[in-house]
Formats: structure tokens, C-alpha cells, sequence
């Protein structure tokens, strides 16, 4: 039988891979819903390719118009916010990807993990804002959170026994800016940020990769996803992004996962997930990279990392102001409202605003994640 599949975000990055991913194994897998923003071009274009019986369409104008051009078909049109909700929680489904942007992927995937629906997760900020949360209603209710991100895919293909591990490594590519003074970055633009060395992802991310804020978030991620200790989450700079992830044992030995750095690898393993199939993607070829070389984070150049791990051993909602402040932050870079640093410089500003609360209530947590927005927009406001 097919394994019935629900993507929420995908006319993005990663739901797109994941819908060509899927295409090559059509006797294994059947799309039966689609969430999109806005894109309803694209996502018109996917419906009708893969044949899908529920589609979401949060903004409330693109859903009218959706709507309209697929009246008299068979496609169960759903909207808002409340839309990626019911395809969340669809009875057919047995995986829902969730890989919609920012606080978004919060609320679905605890109502696919209510649901008791496996979730693969592409949405660093679910965890980041709602790791306690989301992870106790998976462990209560026994389904799988499998992450789609290729450095905790790698972990988790990696994993052992829970007790003989010592360390995890999160690696990263360092960015375009590896190596760059403070002064070389107060010069930067967008577009110099835009131009990451190996990866192509959506602007936000690439941004974030840029300030390792990026880094900084998936060792939150990390803490939850695999239930270890911050001061046992380490991070290492690796410019050729090959080795995407390394689990160290008791014993001193070191198992590492590598590939070229294609997101259509850990989507595939999440999707067919305890198996693997042959696909169409380079082999890596070790000869090829020639050589792989790790240094330590620059701390004091790029402080986002570092911040990170601050407010995740602060814990409570502080994780969540990071978060929020981070994302309105890099809109305004984008919007060259706001410098480069200036995204790490605001983010600390309203952390340091900030009373901690426990975050144990998805309520508490959106009513954080909103006054964070706002202060981290009127800061930016007053800037000029």
C-alpha cells in the first residue's frame, strides 16, 4: 500500500524537493494534501500533477481565487490558518511534512502529533519555540518527529543507544562571511548575504546561515529532538559541507554522516524513513571533495551563535523572543531597513526585555512570539 503523504508549505524550498522526491517513487507514495502561503500558481500546478484531494491556502484573498479556479473538481479547498489545521489532522494521512516558515509550523504539528500522525519536521522554529511541548505530546502519545534538516538527519541516522552517546556535532558551512572582520561586515548588503557557498534555500534561512544564527537554532533543536544537554552540543565549522553531522560515543569512536549537500537526501530518508531506496542522486565521491576541514565558531565575529545557546539554557520563552525578534530582524535587513549586525544587535537588545516564562501553553507561547515581534518592530522604528 501508499504511504498516504500531507506537505504544509509546499510551493517552498523544501516542499518542492520533497514533491520531486516523491515523483520518483510513485508506486510508494500518494500526495493527498498540499498546503501553500500564496503561491497559487504553483500550487495549481502541483494539485494537478500528483492528483491531490485537499489542498490549504492560508492567505484569505489567494484562497478565494483558488478556490474559484478549481470550482467543479473533486479538490476540497481549505483556508486560513484553520486549513493547515485539517489537512494536519486528516484521517488518511500517515506522515505530514511540515515545512511552512517560522511560528507557523508551530500549531499544526501539535495537531498532527494529537492526531498521532508522524511528523517530518523542516521547521526549525516548531522546535526552537515549542521544544518541550511538541516533544512530550509526541513521547505521550508514541509518534515519530523525524527531522528533515541535514545536520539532525544526520544525527539521527547516526544514533545509537541513548546511553553510550557522548556528543553530538552540528556542522556548518560558516556561511559567505567566513573569515570576515566586523568592520568587513558592517559593509555588508543583501545580495551579499543572499550568495550561500553550497547550499540554495529561501532568503530567510540563507540569511540566518549567514549570521549562524541558523547554527544557533538548530542546537536548540537538537536539545529536544534528541533529549541531550546543551553543553553536550557541539558546533563545528566545515566549509565544504559534506560531513553534515557527527554522534560521539563513550568508547571515543566517532560516526559521522556524509553526502553532497542535497536537501533531496535527508527528505527522502524522513519520508521513507526506517528504509532506504536507490534514487538518482550522486553517489559522493570522496575523491572528488579532495579534502574535509572543521575549525572551531568565530564567537566574537558572529555573536548569534552564541546567543543561541544562551537563551536555550535560559530556557522558558526566552527561545522564543530569540526567535521572533531574529525573524523580524532579518525582514529588515532584507528590506535594508537595518545592517548586517544590526540583526544580532536587536535580537539581544529584546531578549534583555524579556521575563521568562515557563512556555509550557502554546497560548502563552504565541502571546511571547507576538510582543516579541512587536518590540523588535519598534526598535527598528526608532532606528529611522
Amino acid at each position: 500500500m501508499k504511504k498516504n503523504i500531507v506537505i504544509l508549505g509546499s510551493t517552498g524550498s523544501i516542499g518542492r524537493q520533497a514533491l520531486e522526491v516523491i515523483s520518483c517513487f510513485p508506486r510508494t507514495f500518494r500526495v493527498i494534501g498540499l498546503a501553500a502561503q500564496r503561491n497559487i500558481d504553483l500550487l495549481e500546478k502541483q494539485v494537478r500533477l500528483f492528483n491531490v484531494p485537499y489542498v490549504a491556502v492560508v492567505d484569505p484573498d489567494a484562497a478565494r481565487v483558488f478556490s474559484e479556479r478549481l470550482g467543479g473538481s473533486k479538490v476540497t479547498c481549505l483556508q486560513g490558518a484553520e486549513g493547515l489545521l485539517e489537512l494536519a489532522r486528516l484521517p488518511e494521512s500517515e506522515l505530514i511534512l511540515v515545512a511552512v516558515t517560522g511560528i507557523t509550523g508551530l500549531r499544526p504539528t501539535l495537531e498532527a502529533v494529537y492526531a498521532r500522525k508522524n511528523v517530518a519536521l523542516a521547521n526549525k522554529e516548531t522546535l526552537v519555540a515549542g521544544g518541550k511541548l511538541v516533544m512530550d505530546a509526541a513521547h505521550k502519545v508514541g509518534i515519530q518527529i523525524i527531522p528533515v534538516d541535514s545536520e539532525h538527519s544526520a544525527i539521527f541516522q547516526c544514533w545509537g543507544k541513548t546511553e553510550d552517546i557522548a556528543r553530538v556535532i552540528l556542522t556548518g558551512s560558516g556561511g559567505p562571511f567566513r573569515g570576515f572582520s566586523r568592520e568587513e561586515l558592517e559593509k555588508v548588503t543583501p545580495e551579499m548575504a543572499l550568495r550561500h557557498p553550497t547550499w540554495q534555500m529561501g532568503p530567510k534561512i540563507t540569511i540566518d546561515s549567514a549570521t549562524l544564527m541558523n547554527k544557533g537554532l538548530e542546537v536548540i533543536e537538537a536539545k529536544w529532538l534528541f533529549g541531550i544537554e546543551y553543553d553536550r552540543i557541539e558546533v563545528l565549522i566545515h566549509p565544504q559541507s559534506i560531513v553534515h553531522g557527527l554522534v560521539a560515543f563513550k568508547d571515543g569512536s566517532v560516526l559521522a554522516q556524509m553526502s553532497w549537500p542535497d536537501m533531496r537526501l535527508p527528505i527522502q530518508y524522513a519520508l521513507l524513513f526506517p528504509g532506504r531506496r536507490k534514487n538518482g542522486i550522486t553517489a559522493l565521491d570522496l575523491v572528488k571533495v579532495g579534502q574535509l576541514t572543521f575549525e572551531s565558531p568565530d564567537f566574537d565575529t558572529f555573536p548569534c551563535l552564541k546567543l543561541a545557546r544562551e537563551a536555550g539554557k535560559i530556557g522558558g520563552t526566552m527561545p522564543v523572543v530569540l526567535n521572533a525578534a531574529n525573524e523580524v530582524a532579518v525582514k529588515a535587513f532584507l528590506e535594508r531597513k537595518i545592517s548586517f549586525l544590526a540583526i544580532c544587535e536587536l535580537t539581544s537588545e529584546v531578549m534583555s526585555f524579556h521575563v521568562t516564562k515557563p512556555g509550557l501553553e502554546l497560548d502563552e507561547i504565541l502571546a511571547v512570539d507576538e510582543w516579541a515581534r512587536d518590540r523588535t518592530q519598534q526598535l527598528i522604528n526608532m532606528r529611522g
